[in-house]
């Protein structure tokens, strides 16, 4: 089954996380940044806090880690909600 976002979640999403293809080669980045939000994963699951990614990349805004957190929560609930039907 392909993932499917609520045009509530892309509208969500669209302040917070860019996907250019002349960015990063399209790779997802937070807003007006060149940094992946993948790096933010990989910091948590490190055992690294939001505060010490913030410290590392000062351009990011604590909302939009908050609302990337938020948006990907609600999402990946969605799918395994679908997933079980």
């Amino acid at each position: 089954m392909e993932p499917v976002m609520t045009a509530e979640q892309k509208n969500a999403l669209a302040g917070v996380v860019t996907i250019d293809k002349e960015v990063m080669h399209g790779t997802p980045c937070f807003a007006h940044t060149r940094v992946p939000v993948q790096t933010l994963i990989d910091f948590l699951e490190t055992g690294e806090t939001i505060d010490d990614f913030l410290a590392v990349y000062p351009s990011i805004l604590r909302q939009h880690v908050f609302s990337f957190l938020e948006l990907s929560r609600d999402i990946a609930i969605d799918q395994l909600a679908c997933a079980s039907l």
